[in-house]
């Protein structure tokens, strides 16, 4: 017997186990390879290009180079996305970690919340109420734009009303109603009745410009009598809230507070008829007074206390930043509900607010379109002749300590002061908030304000809707603001147009 010919042939067949044991090393050293690749790209995003101070590749960036530089209304933070989305854009190459937070937070804003029924159902959405106006934050900011105004027949989602009795609150805020607290809520749990049921109507009021042509303008008239745990009573101070858009709070919240006390001029010390002062509100986090920007009377001044407060108020959503629910003294049964708090000291979670302060903090800013049409550039000039810049201030610089560094050092366009002013008598609420009279308001930005139509589907302006156009909206000013209305009351109808057409390139 031939033994090298039996242990040739034997030797010449396959050896199937060492050929899976090459194939799981192949595979397993792909997996390797691919791995340290993805785990050098990071550090390569998050370190190797830190050099920028950014962590991003500019190169695709190089879009806004392109461009006018007075349509980058949000800086780097600009995009040029128009249509019923504009307002949802998140800015261009954004880290990919704060994109993924940015994703994540736009979820936790998208998601309705839910009633925490028993322990055995906790998840993240359980929290709602007992009492609340919205189960979600975008259920009143659609498509993160601005509500419409409300009325008997399209109903109340997007508008609410801030309550307080006189006095001095803690802190020197608004002093909350025994009962009803600091906001009417017009919805409930199963098995708990709402605050207030609403009703209201419009006044219409006509007017003329100096030229003859026509105007109407419309006032609400609210019926807030039908409340369910007793009478608001004589001395309660009432103040209509509409959602407002939601673009660019990441950029105004970077403005440092110092340059806006610089230019606050709360004596009028320059004569001009504006004295806009800044309203001093409570920092919960801080523990001390500081420079309010957020609200239609600058009343927080941190966008991350503006979503906790909107969580707990809108909502009925505790945080560690208000770990109570929005209860007044006496509403002993709401004080008592379950609470979705399973598992957790508060129902939502600091991630969940890390997330939506990353979402509101990098939401992106529409550009201005068109910047070259000379419709708009004539009014443009107007505006400036007829001194609504003196309000509405078109360029910042933001600061450069703003924990987001893509945030600092950022020319930008809001066109707003951020201060308070006399709005007159026609506009007032007649509720002092912290420094804010009842008749002072802050100047809203308006950037992005000519795309509320394509966005919302409506033009409804103003803290309470009433305005039906921008039209109307100059037309309601008043106080500090008269002459400027005036102004524009005393241009030609084609000037007036083309003043209009300005506001609708912002």
């Amino acid at each position: 017997m031939n033994h090298h010919n039996a242990i040739g042939t034997k030797n010449d067949k396959p050896n199937t186990k060492d050929g899976l044991k090459r194939i799981r090393t192949l595979i397993l050293y792909t997996a390797l390879v691919a791995s340290v690749s993805v785990l050098l790209y990071k550090v390569y995003l998050s370190y190797g290009k830190a050099i920028t101070g950014y962590g991003e590749d500019w190169e695709s960036l190089a879009i806004l180079d392109t461009k006018h530089p007075d349509s980058l209304s949000g800086g780097d933070l600009t995009h040029f996305k128009f249509g019923n989305i504009s307002f949802e854009q998140e800015p261009y190459n954004l880290h990919w970690r704060l994109s993924a937070l940015f994703d994540h937070g736009d979820g936790v804003f998208e998601r309705p919340f839910k009633e925490a029924k028993s322990f055995n159902e906790k998840n993240i959405s359980d929290g709602l109420g007992p009492l609340y106006n919205a189960k979600s934050c975008a259920a009143c900011h659609v498509a993160d734009g601005r509500a419409a105004a409300p009325s008997m027949e399209r109903g109340f989602e997007g508008v609410l009303f801030r309550v307080s009795i006189p006095g001095k609150g803690k802190h020197g805020g608004p002093k909350h109603h025994p009962v009803y607290g600091g906001q009417l809520a017009d919805q409930a749990n199963t098995g708990y009745d709402p605050e207030v049921k609403l009703k209201m109507d419009y006044q219409l009021i006509p007017g003329q410009y100096p030229d003859g042509t026509p105007y109407t303008l419309r006032k609400p008239i609210y019926d807030l009598s039908e409340t369910y745990y007793g009478p608001l009573g004589d001395d309660a101070m009432l103040s209509p809230r509409i959602a407002s858009a939601v673009i660019g709070m990441g950029l105004l919240d970077a403005i440092d507070s110092t340059d806006i006390l610089k230019n606050a001029d709360p004596d009028d010390a320059n004569n001009d008829g504006i004295s806009g002062k800044v309203n001093m509100v409570w920092d919960v986090e801080a523990g001390k007074l500081a420079v309010g920007k957020y609200g239609w009377k600058a009343e927080t001044p941190t966008l991350r206390q503006q979503i906790a407060d909107a969580a707990v108020n809108d909502i009925g959503i505790s945080s560690s930043l208000f770990p109570d629910q929005s209860c007044g003294d006496e509403q002993q049964d709401c004080k008592d509900a379950q609470h979705g708090t399973v598992g957790d000291p508060y129902e939502m979670m600091e991630e969940q607010i890390n997330q939506l302060l990353v979402y509101l903090e990098f939401l992106a800013v529409p550009a201005r379109d068109p910047v070259n049409h000379p419709q708009a550039l004539l009014g443009e000039k107007l505006f400036k002749e007829s001194n609504c810049n003196a309000c509405h201030t078109d360029t910042w610089t933001t600061g450069n300590k703003h924990r987001q560094r893509r945030l600092r050092n950022q020319v930008i366009h809001p066109y707003t002061d951020l201060l308070l002013h006399d709005m007159g008598e026609g506009l007032a609420d007649n509720r002092p908030t912290f420094d804010a009279t009842g008749t002072e308001w802050r100047t809203p930005p308006l950037w992005g304000i000519g795309m509320s139509a394509r966005v919302n589907g409506h033009t409804d302006f103003l803290h309470d809707g009433r305005a039906r156009n921008l039209e109307e909206a100059i037309l309601w000013h008043d106080g500090e603001a008269k002459a400027a209305k005036e102004a524009f009351m005393n241009l030609k109808k084609s000037d007036r147009e083309a003043l209009l057409a300005f506001l609708r390139s912002l």
